[in-house]
């Protein structure tokens, strides 16, 4: 793992993305760049331990706005059903749209409880015990918070009809969500590759004696 100064023969060209461009996607060329042994990370063939070591904390954080940013639509949509009137009547006064909701507060509150679950572990652990016995379980809540950000994300655009594909007034948030909420779905470790991580942890602590 070699840290690369920008500088003479190091070249970056920004890629748009549907995201935006806060996540520093780029094209990056290097042509014939020197880089000093001080600026290696880690120890010689060991550089992908420097980016493992992270995974956890990485993928926890993006759990944690994951489910914020669930949330935070679910609030729109809430606000959304008791503001708008569709033939003389609030759109809360429509059962389905209520299903909705409620479908998608059980989500959100249950990714949350799973989340405080695995926060209160990690305050109790030390590092190389939360790698050990955390890394599965973090896993599959991110894959878990993604595939809900998903299906929240296309229920508020139900929900809210054409406006939600607005860029503007109170559709601008589902429109952001629903066009950025995949972002979070591939950092970290793309939504299959998480749940496989989280069944391949679970068999390595398989207890032998029930094999």
């Amino acid at each position: 793992m070699l840290l690369v100064p920008r500088g003479e023969g190091v070249e970056t060209k920004l890629i748009k993305t549907s995201y935006s461009t806060t996540a520093g996607t780029a094209y990056i060329t290097f042509d014939n760049v020197k880089v000093p042994v001080e600026n290696r990370l880690g120890k010689e063939g060991k550089g992908l331990f420097v980016v493992l070591s992270n995974f956890n904390h990485e993928r926890w954080i993006m759990c944690c706005g994951s489910i914020a940013g669930s949330r935070m639509i679910a609030e729109e949509c809430f606000k959304w059903i008791h503001q708008r009137k569709a033939f003389g009547k609030p759109l809360v006064d429509l059962a389905v749209l209520r299903a909705k909701m409620a479908n998608m507060f059980a989500r959100i509150e249950a990714l949350q409880a799973w989340l405080e679950n695995i926060t209160y572990q990690m305050c109790h652990m030390t590092y190389a015990e939360q790698a050990d016995l955390l890394a599965g379980q973090i896993g599959l809540l991110k894959q878990q918070c993604t595939r809900v950000a998903g299906e929240v994300a296309d229920d508020a655009t139900q929900i809210f009809g054409g406006r939600g594909l607005t860029q503007s007034g109170m559709g601008i948030y589902i429109e952001r969500f629903q066009r950025t909420q995949k972002f979070d779905a591939l950092l970290g470790g793309a939504e299959e590759v998480l749940a496989d991580l989280g069944v391949r942890q679970a068999s390595r602590k398989m207890p032998k004696a029930v094999l």
